[in-house]
C-alpha cells in the first residue's frame, strides 16, 4: 500500500481535490462514494483528516471501517 503525508491526505476533502479520505488508526480509507460522506462532510466530522481520536464522540464502533477497503497508510 502506499503512504501518504498528513498533507496530502488533508487535500482529499471533498472541496480542494474531488476525493474524499479519511484516515483511521493509521490507514486511510476512500469514502468518495459513500452516500454517508457528500461534499466532504459527516455530521460534525470533516474528510481529509485522521479521524481516530473523533471516534470516541461518533454513534458507531470502528467496525463501521470494515465495510471500506484501506487504500494507504498514512505517513
Amino acid at each position: 500500500m502506499k503512504t501518504y503525508t498528513r498533507g496530502q491526505l488533508a487535500l482529499r476533502n471533498g472541496q480542494d481535490k474531488p476525493e474524499i479520505w479519511v484516515a483511521f488508526q493509521g490507514l486511510i480509507y476512500d469514502m468518495t462514494h459513500s452516500k454517508m460522506w457528500k461534499n466532504g462532510k459527516h455530521y460534525e466530522h470533516w474528510a481529509g483528516q485522521d479521524l481516530t481520536p473523533e471516534l470516541a464522540d461518533a454513534p458507531h464502533s470502528d467496525k463501521v471501517f470494515e465495510k471500506f477497503t484501506p487504500i494507504g497508510i498514512l505517513a
